[in-house]
Protein backbone atom coordinates (compact mmCIF):
# COMPACT_ATOMS: atom_id res chain seq x y z
CA UNK A 1 0.00 0.00 0.00
CA UNK A 2 1.30 3.14 -1.16
CA UNK A 3 1.66 6.14 1.09
CA UNK A 4 -0.27 9.30 0.19
CA UNK A 5 1.83 11.84 2.36
CA UNK A 6 5.94 12.63 1.62
CA UNK A 7 7.80 10.74 4.27
CA UNK A 8 8.71 14.45 6.10
CA UNK A 9 4.67 14.88 6.37
CA UNK A 10 4.21 11.75 7.80
CA UNK A 11 6.77 11.74 10.11
CA UNK A 12 5.57 14.99 11.29
CA UNK A 13 1.85 13.94 11.40
CA UNK A 14 2.73 10.70 13.33
CA UNK A 15 4.82 13.03 15.85
CA UNK A 16 1.60 15.69 16.62
CA UNK A 17 -1.04 12.44 17.10
CA UNK A 18 1.35 11.30 19.65
CA UNK A 19 0.58 14.58 21.81
CA UNK A 20 -2.58 14.28 24.33
CA UNK A 21 -5.25 15.04 22.66
CA UNK A 22 -4.09 15.12 19.01
CA UNK A 23 -5.96 12.52 16.80
CA UNK A 24 -5.39 12.49 13.06
CA UNK A 25 -7.64 15.59 12.00
CA UNK A 26 -5.81 17.82 14.46
CA UNK A 27 -2.50 16.65 13.43
CA UNK A 28 -3.22 17.45 9.84
CA UNK A 29 -4.69 20.93 10.56
CA UNK A 30 -1.31 21.51 12.48
CA UNK A 31 0.92 20.36 9.79
CA UNK A 32 -0.94 22.32 7.02
CA UNK A 33 -1.00 24.66 8.98
CA UNK A 34 2.75 24.88 9.84
CA UNK A 35 3.58 23.93 5.58
CA UNK A 36 1.46 27.14 4.86
CA UNK A 37 2.67 29.71 7.08
CA UNK A 38 5.49 31.64 6.87
CA UNK A 39 8.75 29.81 8.05
CA UNK A 40 9.21 32.32 10.69
CA UNK A 41 6.28 30.61 12.48
CA UNK A 42 8.02 27.34 12.15
CA UNK A 43 11.16 28.41 13.13
CA UNK A 44 9.40 30.32 16.52
CA UNK A 45 7.66 27.02 17.37
CA UNK A 46 11.29 24.85 17.38
CA UNK A 47 12.60 27.76 19.73
CA UNK A 48 9.90 27.72 22.45
CA UNK A 49 9.89 24.43 22.12
CA UNK A 50 14.03 23.91 22.63
CA UNK A 51 13.97 26.83 25.26
CA UNK A 52 11.16 25.45 27.66
CA UNK A 53 13.14 21.71 27.54
CA UNK A 54 16.24 23.76 28.02
CA UNK A 55 15.39 25.65 30.88
CA UNK A 56 12.47 24.69 32.55
CA UNK A 57 12.47 22.64 35.81
CA UNK A 58 10.87 21.83 39.12
CA UNK A 59 10.86 24.73 41.95
CA UNK A 60 13.00 23.63 44.67
CA UNK A 61 10.84 24.41 47.18
CA UNK A 62 7.18 23.31 45.81
CA UNK A 63 7.81 21.40 42.24
CA UNK A 64 5.59 23.47 40.46
CA UNK A 65 7.78 24.35 36.84
CA UNK A 66 10.27 27.32 37.36
CA UNK A 67 12.52 28.68 35.08
CA UNK A 68 14.57 29.77 37.81
CA UNK A 69 15.33 27.87 41.31
CA UNK A 70 12.21 29.23 42.96
CA UNK A 71 8.65 29.54 40.70
CA UNK A 72 7.23 32.49 40.30
CA UNK A 73 4.64 31.73 42.68
CA UNK A 74 7.48 30.49 45.68
CA UNK A 75 8.94 33.74 44.78
CA UNK A 76 6.50 36.07 45.32
CA UNK A 77 6.75 37.80 48.49
CA UNK A 78 3.17 38.78 48.62
CA UNK A 79 1.82 35.44 49.30
CA UNK A 80 0.37 33.72 52.28
CA UNK A 81 3.23 31.51 53.16
CA UNK A 82 1.20 29.89 56.48
CA UNK A 83 -1.81 28.00 53.75
CA UNK A 84 -0.11 25.34 51.59
CA UNK A 85 -2.41 23.38 48.67
CA UNK A 86 -1.14 20.29 48.22
CA UNK A 87 -2.21 19.58 44.61
CA UNK A 88 -1.07 16.27 42.25
CA UNK A 89 0.30 17.89 39.21
CA UNK A 90 1.44 21.73 38.31
CA UNK A 91 -1.44 21.74 36.17
CA UNK A 92 -3.56 21.88 39.04
CA UNK A 93 -2.27 25.11 40.37
CA UNK A 94 -2.77 26.54 37.05
CA UNK A 95 -6.89 25.39 37.49
CA UNK A 96 -7.02 27.08 41.12
CA UNK A 97 -5.07 30.37 40.31
CA UNK A 98 -7.87 31.33 37.40
CA UNK A 99 -10.45 31.15 40.34
CA UNK A 100 -8.46 34.29 41.74
CA UNK A 101 -9.65 33.14 45.30
CA UNK A 102 -6.52 31.91 46.74
CA UNK A 103 -3.42 33.23 47.81
CA UNK A 104 -1.16 30.87 49.94
CA UNK A 105 1.77 29.05 48.85
CA UNK A 106 1.44 24.73 46.94
CA UNK A 107 2.96 22.07 47.15
CA UNK A 108 2.86 19.18 43.71
CA UNK A 109 3.08 15.57 44.75
CA UNK A 110 3.92 14.52 41.24
CA UNK A 111 0.86 11.97 41.27
CA UNK A 112 -1.11 10.38 43.19
CA UNK A 113 -0.88 7.20 45.29
CA UNK A 114 -2.09 4.00 43.10
CA UNK A 115 -0.62 1.20 44.16
CA UNK A 116 -2.30 -0.97 41.25
CA UNK A 117 0.75 1.37 39.24
CA UNK A 118 3.15 0.89 41.75
CA UNK A 119 3.04 4.78 43.09
CA UNK A 120 3.57 4.74 46.87
CA UNK A 121 4.56 7.93 48.46
CA UNK A 122 8.37 7.09 48.27
CA UNK A 123 7.84 8.43 44.22
CA UNK A 124 5.83 11.25 45.57
CA UNK A 125 7.59 14.72 47.51
CA UNK A 126 5.44 13.83 50.35
CA UNK A 127 9.07 13.64 52.23
CA UNK A 128 9.67 16.63 50.93
CA UNK A 129 6.24 18.37 52.14
CA UNK A 130 7.17 17.12 55.50
CA UNK A 131 10.10 18.86 55.73
CA UNK A 132 8.56 21.84 54.68
CA UNK A 133 5.73 21.25 57.87
CA UNK A 134 8.33 21.00 59.88
CA UNK A 135 9.12 24.86 61.03
CA UNK A 136 6.01 24.88 62.28
CA UNK A 137 5.26 28.33 60.19
CA UNK A 138 2.49 26.35 58.07
CA UNK A 139 -0.85 26.71 60.04
CA UNK A 140 -3.03 25.22 56.92
CA UNK A 141 -2.55 22.60 54.37
CA UNK A 142 -5.47 22.34 51.76
CA UNK A 143 -5.49 18.78 50.14
CA UNK A 144 -6.63 19.55 46.69
CA UNK A 145 -6.07 16.49 44.88
CA UNK A 146 -8.57 15.00 42.44
CA UNK A 147 -11.72 13.71 44.06
CA UNK A 148 -11.01 10.14 42.81
CA UNK A 149 -10.52 6.88 44.27
CA UNK A 150 -6.23 8.02 43.87
CA UNK A 151 -7.02 11.85 44.51
CA UNK A 152 -9.13 10.54 47.94
CA UNK A 153 -6.68 7.52 48.83
CA UNK A 154 -3.84 10.30 48.84
CA UNK A 155 -5.36 12.77 50.81
CA UNK A 156 -6.72 10.53 53.49
CA UNK A 157 -2.82 9.51 53.58
CA UNK A 158 -1.58 12.78 53.57
CA UNK A 159 -4.09 13.73 56.62
CA UNK A 160 -3.27 10.82 58.45
CA UNK A 161 0.43 12.37 58.22
CA UNK A 162 -0.15 15.92 58.82
CA UNK A 163 -2.82 15.44 61.87
CA UNK A 164 0.17 14.94 64.65
CA UNK A 165 1.95 17.99 63.73
CA UNK A 166 -1.34 20.03 65.38
CA UNK A 167 -1.60 21.68 61.50
CA UNK A 168 -5.28 22.66 60.06
CA UNK A 169 -5.98 20.36 57.64
CA UNK A 170 -8.52 20.85 55.21
CA UNK A 171 -10.22 19.31 51.73
CA UNK A 172 -11.36 20.80 48.58
CA UNK A 173 -14.97 20.68 49.24
CA UNK A 174 -17.15 19.18 46.31
CA UNK A 175 -20.45 18.74 45.21
CA UNK A 176 -22.55 20.26 42.22
CA UNK A 177 -21.60 22.68 39.55
CA UNK A 178 -23.03 25.80 39.26
CA UNK A 179 -25.94 25.86 36.62
CA UNK A 180 -25.97 22.21 37.03
CA UNK A 181 -29.62 20.15 36.91
CA UNK A 182 -29.67 17.60 40.49
CA UNK A 183 -31.37 15.13 38.10
CA UNK A 184 -28.08 14.77 36.01
CA UNK A 185 -25.96 14.56 39.16
CA UNK A 186 -24.41 10.94 40.12
CA UNK A 187 -25.04 9.90 43.63
CA UNK A 188 -21.50 10.42 44.58
CA UNK A 189 -21.36 14.16 43.58
CA UNK A 190 -24.96 14.75 44.83
CA UNK A 191 -24.18 12.94 48.17
CA UNK A 192 -21.04 15.24 48.40
CA UNK A 193 -23.12 18.27 48.09
CA UNK A 194 -25.62 17.26 50.62
CA UNK A 195 -22.75 16.34 53.07
CA UNK A 196 -20.72 19.34 52.40
CA UNK A 197 -23.84 21.56 52.96
CA UNK A 198 -23.41 25.00 54.85
CA UNK A 199 -26.06 27.35 56.40
CA UNK A 200 -27.07 30.53 54.29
Amino acid sequence: MSQSQPQPIQLLLDEFQRLPGIGPKSAQRIVYWLLNSDADNSRRLVEAISEVKATVHFCNRCFNYAADQLCPICADPGRDKTTIAVVSEPRDIVAIEKTATYHGAYHVLGGALSPMDGIGAEQLTVTQLMSRLADNSVQEVILATNPNVEGETTAVYLARLIRPLGIKTTRLASGLPVGGDLEFADEVTLGRAIEDRHEM
